[in-house]
């Protein structure tokens, strides 16, 4: 029994021991995923305090710099041309353009590579995209299962980032919100939506600007991945690994919905230069994050 006990121990002790060396030891990549997931998570973002100090925090996130892409949406680049031609610029043009049987409306594309697992959603007429504000902010939400189904929809993913307030429990979106033309919240932020061309936007300008210029729906999120064509710049991958949500359009004006797992067992989200990859690689013309973490659904 007592050899028993002393093995038991010297587990522990080399699980402690281990523990430690990738926290503290000459490895950066621990302490470069451990921060920037814990601190990503407004649920368990004190995580990355129990074992670094603000300082070591500051510094490991700063390292992981966004050079986020300037410019805005330039709208007459979108030609809403995304008819099956047979001919495809390559295989993922062609898993984009080829529908599936019977169905015009959307197709679901999965990835599944380097430890993570990606879904887009691909939609062929963005005229059938919109923005559904719960009802229930004031009692904490819904689940998006049940926001979809209430508003009628085929599928959805979620958007903005939210706020909660500790004592009442009641949600509010982070940034702006405009549904139908219609201003519902004006916290600042970049503007990520569509006008009334179904194009989709990105831009810097005010929220009554945004209106005034014809924005119809939009969110506020960062960053912005693709500007015409162009995509950002990121040192360590920006970001750190994550569940991402995320949305883009192609030039034909195909919209892609883009959903990466990262909180099931055997998946491990992904930074946001793999996230613009994917849109490079599905040859999106305009994109941007949207929240992640643990808000990402399908």
């Amino acid at each position: 029994m007592k050899k028993v006990f002393i093995i038991i121990l010297a587990i522990l002790d080399l699980g402690a021991l281990s523990c430690l060396f990738l926290a503290y030891g000459p490895y950066q990549g621990f302490r470069d995923w451990f921060i920037s997931t814990a601190s990503g998570s407004w649920k368990h973002s004190y995580f990355a305090h129990v074992l670094y100090s603000n300082k070591q925090i500051e510094e490991t996130l700063n390292s992981m710099e966004i050079i986020e892409v300037e410019g805005f949406t330039d709208p007459n680049q979108i030609t809403f041309d995304n008819k099956d031609t047979g001919v495809y610029e390559s295989i993922y043009d062609e898993e984009i353009l080829k529908r599936d049987e019977g169905n015009d409306l959307y197709k679901l594309i999965e990835i599944t590579e380097n430890k993570y697992k990606a879904y887009i959603l691909v939609i062929y007429d963005p005229s059938r995209i919109s923005l559904y504000n719960s009802p229930k902010l004031k009692s904490g939400g819904q689940k998006l299962t049940v926001m979809t189904k209430e508003a009628g929809a085929i599928a959805g993913i979620n958007a903005s980032g939210f706020v909660r307030n500790k004592e009442t429990n009641v949600l509010s979106p982070s940034g702006t919100l405009i549904i139908d033309g219609k201003l519902y919240t004006d916290k600042g932020g970049s503007i990520i939506g569509f006008d009334y061309d179904n194009v989709f936007t990105l831009t810097k300008e005010s929220a009554s600007d945004a209106i005034a210029n014809g924005i119809k729906d939009a969110v506020s999120f960062e960053p912005f991945l693709i500007v015409n064509g162009e995509p950002s710049k990121f040192k360590k991958g920006g970001g750190g690994i994550r569940p991402r949500t995320a949305i883009g359009q192609r030039k034909d004006g195909t919209v892609l919905f883009v959903v990466v797992e990262g909180n099931e067992f055997g998946t491990r989200g992904i930074d946001m230069e793999e996230l613009t990859n994917i849109f490079i690689r599905y040859g999106a013309y305009n994109a941007a994050n949207l929240d992640g973490g643990g808000s990402t659904a399908m």
